[in-house]
């Protein structure tokens, strides 16, 4: 696809803008049309009651409103799977413009994944990965809950190295199927609805019926009624079927609140389950040639039958089932067993694919988070994949070396990008400046690119290398009154779980954000000494923030391993100046003061 994604969103919108209008307007005439032949129905049996014709005649408009309405839903479900294509490539241009989180977008747009919040996960609230505004906002365009768990599931969890080059190239082999991913936004509208975890706990449940003779018996019975419903029509001799009969409610009734709950059971799951079979019709069908997408489809194969075929067979076991509701049908088929042998049907079903179920949600779970992180790379061409290596075995220092790093929920257009270094021998940048200067938004921007990399996504970079990393940050602690923490202690133990991660094989990324805040400069000095030492022995790489200009001196004493970086910041007239840059050595002043009296406090000159 040649085109600029703006555009080739813009054409397709205007493309469905065209169709949804064209079917709108067939919707009213297919509604009038019915309406029409609805009065001639009318009108024609008043009239054959009357006696001025036959009621036969009566048979073709009947047939032919059948007709219409059959044609009728067609037209309407083929239009609102326009509405909803529209409603993709809208939030998609909302997405390229940096539209996507203001209120007139957010309206039916993405999901913000407010349920995946954990204040207890060592970064995911520090670096906004949930919640409005969020990374998961930008990228999902999941509409399953196996969609929204798996993508949440990637950035909350690093990857191993060989998973992640595999989830690069899935995404590389996706990205310019557009036609894939808007086929998946619109079938899967009604998704979201899906109980996961009660279809999975469905599928793999105890039987209900059992044991496996008793279904023999019940054909036996059922045979042998048939028997003696034909000696009835012959013979006239009726005993043998009643006896047949008699035998036949001593067996059924005892299980008929067990035959009930199997075929409540398989209506609900049939229910969810449709939603699910033309998504996985599709995922089956798509010629992937990638490791992992074609490992995906190799799930949804089941005793050589495919997912969306058992499906489609389950469907049809709670068609037959249904027939019951009808009155007439019901009284006729009771003497055969209907409803038991449908049952019993149903549960051999679930003993073939109900523990298929999980690898199915879960291969439609990864299809849309895959599908989510190809959206975003088709969106942005000039995110590149990082570069993942792998250390030496006798190599434990991390390795993050980014190049014009900038924050993908930062519109580009004020995103000011930076270089960011930490590998060996400088493992430590001190980060120094003002309030306000960018010193935590360079923290995210490290630590959000972070996660994207070690999700197998692509970077807001113009180029990133990196090892596996575990990542750990206190960027947003704060106290809780509820708990009786005071913002400190948060911090500390927020700290203290992040060096516990440094034991681990994989080295440690650590984002601290003024650190030890909440105490005296003395104590700091000395504590923050001290855990830093302790990380960089471990061989983690890290940025800590301060204002504190005393905290400077830490690099000073850490010579090779941490180096002093700042951000500047100068008054232009009565206006505070950045150029949020990155720059060498720290920073010499402070504009607290400057802004205590820019906003009006009466604050002493300085002596």
């Amino acid at each position: 696809m040649s085109s600029p994604p703006a555009d080739e969103y813009r054409a397709r919108l205007r493309a469905r803008e065209a169709s949804h209008a064209q079917l709108s307007t067939t919707d009213l005439r297919f509604s009038q049309a019915r309406l029409g032949v609805f009065g001639l129905i009318v009108l024609g049996a008043v009239l054959a009651w009357l006696g001025y014709f036959s009621g036969f005649w009566l048979i073709a408009p009947v047939v032919g409103l059948a007709v219409l309405i059959q044609r009728h839903d067609g037209v309407i479900r083929a239009r609102d799977a326009t509405a909803r294509a529209m409603a993709f490539y809208e939030r998609g241009l909302a997405r390229i413009e940096d539209r996507w989180s203001t209120d007139e977008i957010r309206i039916g747009g993405g999901s913000t994944g407010d349920r995946f919040i954990d204040d207890r996960h060592l970064y995911a609230n520090d670096l906004d990965l949930f919640g409005r505004g969020s990374l998961f906002e930008l990228l999902a365009i999941a509409r399953t809950r196996a969609g929204e768990d798996a993508l949440a599931a990637w950035l909350k969890t690093a990857a191993p190295r060989d998973e992640i080059v595999e989830r690069q190239q899935a995404i590389a082999e996706l990205t310019s199927s557009l036609d894939f991913r808007e086929h998946i936004a619109t079938v899967a509208s009604e998704a979201s609805a899906i109980r996961s975890d009660w279809l999975v706990e469905w599928g793999e449940a105890a039987p209900i019926l059992s044991p496996p003779w008793v279904r023999y018996l019940a054909w036996a019975i059922t045979a042998a009624f048939i028997v003696t419903l034909a000696i009835w029509l012959i013979t006239d001799d009726s005993l043998p079927m009643a006896i047949v009969l008699g035998l036949q409610i001593g067996f059924a009734w005892p299980q008929q609140k067990r035959v009930e709950r199997v075929s409540h059971g398989a209506d609900t799951a049939a229910r969810d389950l449709d939603v699910l079979r033309e998504l996985l019709a599709r995922l089956e069908r798509e010629p992937f040639t990638s490791p992992r997408l074609v490992a995906l489809q190799r799930h949804l194969e089941s005793g050589g039958t495919s997912a969306s075929g058992a499906i489609h067979a389950l469907h049809r076991l709670v068609e037959l089932h249904d027939w019951q509701h009808n009155l007439y049908f019901l009284i006729f088929s009771i003497p055969f067993m209907w409803g038991t042998h449908i049952a019993w049907a149903i549960e051999g079903w679930r003993r073939a694919h109900g523990r298929h179920l999980r690898l199915w949600l879960k291969a439609v779970g990864e299809l849309e988070a895959f599908a989510s992180l190809s959206a975003y790379r088709f969106e942005h061409p000039d995110d590149p994949f990082p570069e993942i290596v792998e250390l030496p075995a006798s190599e434990r220092i991390g390795i993050f070396d980014g190049r014009g790093l900038g924050h993908p929920l930062l519109p580009a257009a004020r995103a000011v990008r930076n270089d960011v270094t930490c590998s060996a021998p400088t493992q430590l940048l001190v980060v120094s400046g003002s309030n306000m200067s960018g010193k935590s938004t360079l923290l995210r921007t490290v630590g959000i690119n972070t996660v994207l990399a070690l999700a197998g996504a692509p970077v807001r970079a113009q180029a990133l290398r990196l090892s596996p990393l575990s990542l750990g940050a206190t960027l947003r602690i704060q106290d809780s009154l509820q708990e009786g923490r005071s913002r400190f202690y948060a911090e500390i133990t927020r700290i203290r779980e992040i060096s516990d991660v440094a034991t681990d094989p994989t080295p440690l990324l650590f984002l601290l954000d003024e650190l030890f805040h909440g105490t005296n400069s003395h104590d700091r000095l000395i504590g923050s000494s001290g855990v830093l030492r302790s990380l960089l022995d471990r061989g983690a790489i890290g940025l800590i923030t301060t204002h504190d200009l005393a905290l400077t001196g830490i690099a000073r004493a850490l010579v090779p391993r941490a180096v002093n970086v700042h951000f500047e910041d100068w008054f232009d007239g009565d206006e505070l100046r950045f150029d949020y840059r990155l720059k060498s050595g720290p920073v010499t002043r402070s504009n607290a003061i400057a802004l205590m009296r820019a906003v009006g406090l009466d604050v002493p000159e300085e002596s």
